[in-house]
């Protein structure tokens, strides 16, 4: 452990690959002829998403010993993330993600992590448990959860911040081609959501972790598992975030959309910075909103992510 790793804002674990998104909107891929690269994943797309709001971050992940992973190292580093924590694997190749743009609601996604993912193989020998404990946020993701190694390394990161101050963060980033059945991402999850103190998911994603999709009900069933501030993405309705004691709901921002892929992952780099920040639950879920809807109007996801500047633009227009 260095001195350096007692400075991190934010520690991610979890996904990391490449994104490889068509640059011609309205068709399949079939007959796309040409692609942009840009890095992905939705641990690494948070990171990068709180690196632009000024927060010093780190990411644990692996990549493929292959051309893609020396990309997604440099891209971090780029990107202002800190890659010491990101191992390369001997074994497996760096995930490649395609999408195809519909506009303004339909993008489907196409996942290449056989046989497996280098991300799913996070060991605990690069679990810095420093880190870990004096990180103002740790972030995590279900995906994360759905294999071992990586589970495992998940428990013990999560054992080394047992006690810690500041937030631990569960995205409820539900994916079904990782798990063999809803069911049995809702028993992994069901071990870690003690241990949060946050949780953020939409609808969907909050009924497999605790059997309700209503929002008011899913905040809720969340609070009752020990966490503090559970976060219900409601979609066109907007979001709802719900304490002991509080009940806030913030409608969503409007923009034409070219891309929605990465507002989910602006929203969590944007939420990060509201926690670390101290803000009120209502300026932290309009600030979030509005980052996310910047990121939904561009093609790419990490490289579009909004500094703060951009987002309180916005908000200055009467966003």
């Amino acid at each position: 452990m260095t001195e350096q790793s007692l400075l991190l804002d934010v520690l991610a674990l979890g996904r990391l690959g490449v994104d490889l998104y068509p640059l011609q909107d309205g068709v399949g891929l079939e007959d796309v002829s040409t692609f942009g690269k840009y890095l992905g994943g939705s641990a690494a797309n948070v990171s990068v998403a709180a690196a632009r709001h000024g927060h010093r971050v780190g990411l644990v992940s692996r990549v493929g010993d292959d051309p893609f992973g020396r990309y997604l190292l440099r891209e971090l580093g780029q990107l202002g993330v800190d890659n010491r924590f990101v191992a390369t694997d001997p074994r497996y190749k760096t995930p490649i993600t395609f999408c195809e743009i519909f506009p303004p609601d339909d993008f489907p996604l196409y996942f290449y992590r056989e046989p497996k993912a280098p991300d799913l193989e996070i060991s605990e020998a690069q679990i810095d448990a420093e880190a870990v404990r004096t990180a103002r946020i740790l972030w995590f993701t279900v995906t994360g959860l759905s294999q071992e190694p990586s589970r495992g390394s998940h428990h013990a990161a999560l054992a080394a911040r047992a006690g810690a101050a500041g937030d631990t963060v569960i995205d409820l980033d539900y994916r079904p081609m990782f798990w063999a059945t809803p069911a049995e991402a809702a028993t992994q999850i069901a071990k870690v959501l003690e241990h949060a103190t946050v949780a953020v998911g939409n609808r969907e994603e909050c009924e497999v972790a605790v059997g309700e999709a209503e929002p008011e009900r899913a905040a809720d069933a969340i609070l009752e598992r020990g966490v503090r501030l559970a976060i219900v993405k409601q979609g066109p309705k907007g979001v709802l975030a719900k304490t002991a004691d509080e009940t806030v709901e913030v409608p969503q921002h409007s923009v034409d959309v070219i891309n929605g892929l990465g507002a989910g992952d602006a929203f969590g780099g944007a939420l990060c910075h509201g926690l670390l920040n101290g803000w009120d639950l209502e300026r932290t879920l309009r600030f979030a909103n509005i980052a996310g809807a910047i990121v939904a109007s561009r093609r790419e996801c990490s490289t579009a992510m909004p500094t703060s500047a951009e987002v309180d633009e916005l908000i200055g227009l009467g966003a």
